[in-house]
């Protein structure tokens, strides 16, 4: 097991007329994820109202901002049980036996038009054994194609728009890679993290995107930027692309500060607590 102890603050400073938030960095609950502990700070006398997402897990916070000066601080402790599997062992799934709940993400979507890479897909991919294997040789295909750069995109660059560039950040990667399963009919969503064990020299802790693939009976991680280090994940919001879990949403007139993320994870043999490390074995922390 893998206990992380995690921290957050986000700072905002609000105009004259105010703004509405609506927050996902409460850590998600799940059978794989739980919530040991948590604490949240909002610097304003407002009230905060938390809703679960019943099948997601997402946990999102809205609240109402006064103008001025806003800080949001999160902190929390968490164990993930996190599912190993052998690569070699892992199918795909036929569209016509996908769970209900996977449908919705072998569709394009905002971020991820997946009906623009059939062909290419259909190329690089479409002969290839349809199982966990053909994932990971996007996933490969993604990093090797696309150059992990700091500020080179922004809210509105989506998977075609970072094909064509050829650079990205880790929302960009996960984008892209999405697209290309969706595109040969492989079930792939969002999810939103930190980048736990990231290289320093990348900048400081930051949020994080990941993708999640329907293969087997469950949803395996993959991390297509290669900059964290997917044990640590730390379950934040799963959707279909970035609209659906951003950390904040803004509704106003709103300057924002760069967020100041800890992760660390705790190691005490005594209890089984382990440090995250790459892992060669297929790895899920979905609930199935």
């Amino acid at each position: 097991m893998v206990r992380m102890e995690l921290s957050i603050e986000l700072g905002y400073e609000v105009d004259g007329h105010g703004a509405d938030f609506v927050f996902n960095i409460h850590a998600a609950r799940t059978a794989c994820q739980t919530v040991v502990a948590e604490n949240l700070f909002v610097s304003q006398s407002v009230q905060a109202n938390i809703h679960t997402d019943q099948i997601t897990g997402n946990r999102y916070m809205r609240l109402r901002a006064e103008p001025g000066l806003l800080t949001v601080g999160y902190t929390a402790t968490i164990e993930l049980a996190h599912h190993f599997a052998d690569p070699f062992q892992i199918a795909e799934v036929p569209v016509r036996l996908l769970p209900p709940d996977a449908i919705g993400y072998i569709y394009p979507s905002r971020y991820c038009q997946s009906d623009r890479f059939f062909r290419l897909a259909y190329n690089e991919f479409g002969n290839l054994w349809q199982g966990y294997g053909r994932v990971k040789t996007i996933e490969n295909w993604v990093r090797r194609h696309i150059t992990f750069a700091s500020n080179t995109s922004n809210s509105n660059t989506s998977a075609a728009d970072t094909l064509i560039e050829q650079v990205g950040v880790c929302r960009d990667f996960s984008h892209l890679m999405i697209a290309l399963c969706r595109a040969v009919n492989i079930p792939a969503r969002f999810v939103t993290g930190t980048d736990f064990g990231a290289n320093p020299v990348l900048g400081p802790p930051d949020f994080h995107a990941y993708v999640e693939v329907y293969l087997g009976d469950r949803w395996y991680l993959f991390d297509p930027s290669g900059t964290a280090i997917p044990m640590g994940l730390v379950r934040f919001g799963t959707g279909r692309d970035a609209a659906d879990v951003a950390f904040a949403t803004i509704f106003g007139g709103v300057v924002s500060k760069a967020p100041i993320i800890q992760a660390r994870a705790v190691e005490d043999q005594s209890k089984g607590l382990i440090l995250p490390y790459h892992c060669h074995q297929a790895l899920s922390t979905a609930s199935n």
